[in-house]
């Protein structure tokens, strides 16, 4: 049976699914909705998504959208059948702190980052892929950033909230200090790298992209050699570089 993602490619959480898709060594189909409109109609809302948000998985006769939980879904019934990838541990306790870390990355790490990149990235160098992202995205921390950069800017003709930039700033500032200390003596969050590390990559990767925030991770050891040991897997650099095709 063929896995189809419908998501747009650019998107964090289609990101999050193509990236688990890969490390899992998983083929799939990817379908880019043809608009917004696309993902609104009956069918879609009654049968994909009842919000009529993307990414959708496919797997045979089962359906499931939620990027997060559609990771989760693909860790649980494929890790260990086509490579080695364990993306979520086996032992109860190492998995409960793969959660717990996953958390973390919902409630903390992801909105700070979210309102810096929605300021900083889809107004200054993105514009044109973020309009679509912007339409179809899903995650509302991420989009508090792109809120700022696209909606200010691009719709409103207004400049990035340099106040929220700072505020944001401050309090990612804030919880990378928190994930230097858990990182220490360890490549990834759990010691072994898990969904739990997948997940923060999307995001991480455009606030990285600019130099000004960048030096937030460059700054502490830890995250730093963390954060390149993530964008450097193989899986995850050949999603990046699909993107970027």
């Amino acid at each position: 049976m063929t896995i189809k993602l419908i998501g747009h490619p650019g998107s964090g959480p289609t990101l999050r699914v193509s990236m688990t898709l890969k490390e899992l060594g998983l083929p799939y189909e990817f379908e880019v909705p043809a608009d917004r409109q696309a993902i609104k109609t009956d069918d879609f809302l009654d049968n994909k998504h009842p919000f009529g948000k993307i990414p959708v998985l496919i797997d045979g006769d089962f359906t499931i959208n939620e990027s997060r939980a559609i990771c989760r879904y693909l860790a649980s019934k494929y890790q260990g059948k086509h490579n080695a990838t364990i993306l979520i541990p086996t032992d109860v306790h190492k998995a409960g702190l793969a959660s717990q870390c996953i958390s973390y990355e919902s409630f903390y790490y992801d909105p700070a980052i979210t309102k810096i990149v929605h300021q900083e990235i889809y107004a200054k160098k993105l514009i044109s892929q973020c309009i679509s992202y912007e339409s179809f995205y899903s995650d509302p921390p991420l989009s508090k950033l792109v809120q700022q950069e696209i909606s200010a800017k691009k719709k409103f003709n207004k400049d990035p909230d340099q106040e929220v930039i700072k505020q944001a700033r401050e309090e990612l500032a804030k919880v990378l200090d928190v994930y230097e200390k858990i990182l220490e003596g360890k490549e990834y969050l759990n010691g072994e790298f898990s969904l739990a590390d997948l997940f923060h990559t999307p995001s991480t990767h455009y606030i990285y992209s600019m130099e000004a925030h960048s030096k937030l991770w460059d700054s502490r050891p830890n995250v730093k050699n963390w954060w390149n040991r993530l964008r450097n897997r193989d899986a995850i650099k050949k999603v990046l570089d699909e993107i970027k095709s």
